[in-house]
């Protein structure tokens, strides 16, 4: 018996099996009338071939939707070999500097969804084994980029909602997807983590009084409860469940860690700050009734829940709430106490969720700032982009933008439109402006002008006295700290001014001896002597955020250099998908 005289479910079976391939499937649809009608585009065979190959795909579609799945493959495998297409490009382009923020003007029109784009940077991303860094290491760049311009996108939308509609854990997720854009955080997740709470304080609220009617409420249903004992049963349980049941509290041992302004890291460490946590206080509290709002108290964020009145403006008619210090009920006198002294009354005032982030990116871009050790700064470029997005007139935090592009040395064309944007806010900052605007111009043609780097040869005589090649790893002796090789000079490159404050004079051959560029297992770059380094015994991986930059493979003893590098995309189907094209207009024999 022949496939052709197989019952339709069990043909069907056949065809969707995890043997056969694509390129199989559309061999088989170009054989006969009977065997095209089993492989219709917008069958099950097409369908089940797409889940088996990018199953993460799926959430993208409806059930119902009567989507042509042929062409949905089509369009994701284009897409696919698309973005290998830019890796390779980006490999090439930006071996011997950082990607500028420019460098992805190429891939901000694509002819594809982003999604599918994204799924084969994802894709690379978590390729198995030590090979294809360089393919990693651009391709984690160009996914933070497009994800970023796509949150970006959505804080904007949400900030042009009416006030109402602007939920403060919805803000909070965007702030946090934004400085987080290859994790995996999403409002409905983060969501549901809250809604679990919920349920506890619920179960709570229930052995205490089982007629209260949070308990009765619906989902979906805004519900508010106006007598202030019922609303106190409520805080009461939500005290119990967070802060004795679940043990949240405030980080008092690392509160500069920026893991603590991140809504999903608060959900999964249970700590943080007091803005962190009073969100997450107020999103509960909302959910069962009682109406808490923000005040951006200073130095410590509270919030208020109102005892007299409805809209009273009287500071002493409400309570005001820590939800840093477990939830602690204070009075106006107790709040000055916990900042050591007085403050006017419109720091006691509620404040919109505009505000809110703003002080939550606030304290992101101070942190930021003291992120010194990081040549990236990406933690304060994240922030400065957040704050610009919802302030983009802003005067001085658009200079500390056009500053910070100019200190890494990356989009001097974008330096001087935003320093051409400050001159037309505010005139009076003609002489910052004219300094900047005359150097950024001269590195630009100077940039004109570079002719790449310089290749230097170990087997050259002048360079005898080097010992150890790009690549290997390598152990300080004084410090202990393992890295690899990834540049070398014969002798110290640095000036008189480094030399002397690294006391390079105090070692036997000085500077007179070759330095190496080396990346340090804790992230960090050094330039360190060659004295001072040797061959590690017991090699292993360098887990430094630049390694694909400089290397393509992990060997298990050494790294291999970044060289052009050349990605089969799997299973090539184009000629496939141009036969099966063809066949398709002529008519095909019937099944015999």
């Amino acid at each position: 018996m022949g496939l052709t005289a197989l019952p339709g479910e069990l043909l069907e079976l056949i065809l969707c099996s995890v043997a056969l391939g694509a390129a199989d499937i559309g061999r088989v649809s170009c054989t006969c009338r009977r065997l095209r009608d089993a492989c219709a585009p917008r069958g099950k065979v097409w369908r089940e071939r797409f889940r088996l190959r990018w199953p993460s795909l799926l959430k993208y579609y409806s059930q119902t939707d009567g989507v042509n799945w042929l062409e949905e493959y089509k369009a994701r495998h284009n897409a696919g070999l698309e973005a290998r297409r830019i890796v390779s490009s980006f490999s090439k382009r930006f071996f011997s500097e950082h990607v500028p923020c420019d460098g992805f003007s190429d891939i901000e029109t694509l002819g594809c969804p982003s999604h599918f784009f994204e799924d084969e940077l994802m894709s690379i991303l978590n390729m198995e084994g030590r090979k294809g860094l360089t393919w990693k290491y651009y391709a984690k760049k160009i996914l933070y980029f497009l994800r970023q311009q796509n949150i970006l996108k959505n804080l904007k939308e949400y900030l042009q909602r009416p006030v109402d509609q602007q939920s403060f854990l919805e803000g909070a997720v965007l702030i946090d997807q934004y400085c987080n854009p290859l994790s995996d955080i999403c409002l409905k997740g983060v969501q549901a983590q809250v809604d679990d709470i919920t349920d506890k304080v619920c179960k709570d609220l229930r052995t205490k009084n089982p007629r209260h009617p949070s308990l009765a409420s619906k989902a979906g249903e805004v519900l508010v409860i106006p007598e202030v004992e019922l609303q106190r049963q409520v805080l009461d349980a939500m005290n119990c469940v967070l802060y004795e049941q679940l043990k949240y509290k405030g980080n008092e041992m690392d509160y500069y860690n920026s893991l603590n302004s991140y809504i999903h890291q608060v959900l999964i460490r249970r700590t943080g700050i007091p803005i962190s946590l009073s969100i997450l206080y107020l999103t509960i509290a909302r959910q069962l009734g009682v109406k808490l709002e923000p005040v951006n108290f200073p130095s410590h964020f509270l919030l208020r829940w109102r005892q007299g009145k409805e809209g009273s403006t009287d500071i002493f008619d409400y309570t005001y709430i820590d939800a840093f210090g477990k939830g602690k009920q204070l009075t106006v006198k107790e709040c000055e106490y916990l900042i050591g002294h007085h403050v006017t009354e419109e720091f006691y005032g509620v404040v919109t969720s505009k505000e809110v982030l703003q002080r939550m990116v606030g304290n992101l871009l101070n942190l930021g700032k003291r992120e010194s050790t990081d040549q990236s700064y990406q933690l304060l470029r994240d922030s400065l982009d957040l704050y610009l997005a919802m302030y983009p007139d802003n005067v001085q935090h658009l200079m500390l933008q056009a500053r910070l592009y100019f200190h890494l040395g990356i989009w001097p064309e974008k330096v001087l439109d935003i320093l051409q944007h400050i001159q037309a806010l505010d005139p009076s900052q003609h002489g910052a402006v004219g300094y900047l605007v005359q150097h950024t111009l001269e590195h630009i043609e100077r940039r004109k002008e570079e002719v790449g780097p310089e290749v230097k040869h170990r087997s050259d005589e002048k360079h005898k006295d080097v010992c150890f090649s790009i690549g290997l790893i390598m152990k300080h002796k004084r410090y202990g700290y393992n890295c690899v090789i990834y540049g070398w000079d014969p002798t110290c490159m640095m000036g008189h001014e480094w030399i002397r404050n690294m006391n390079v004079h105090s070692l036997p051959h000085g500077p007179h001896q070759p330095f190496y560029n080396v990346l340090v297992e804790d992230g960090s770059c050094r330039y360190a002597a060659q004295e001072n380094l040797e061959y590690n015994t017991e090699p292993h991986e360098i887990p430094h955020p630049d390694i694909g930059r400089y290397f393509s493979e992990f060997t298990g003893t050494h790294y291999l250099a970044n060289t052009e590098l050349e990605m089969r995309y799997p299973e090539d189907l184009e000629l496939t998908f141009g036969f099966l094209k063809h066949s398709l207009k002529q008519s095909l024999p019937a099944a015999s």
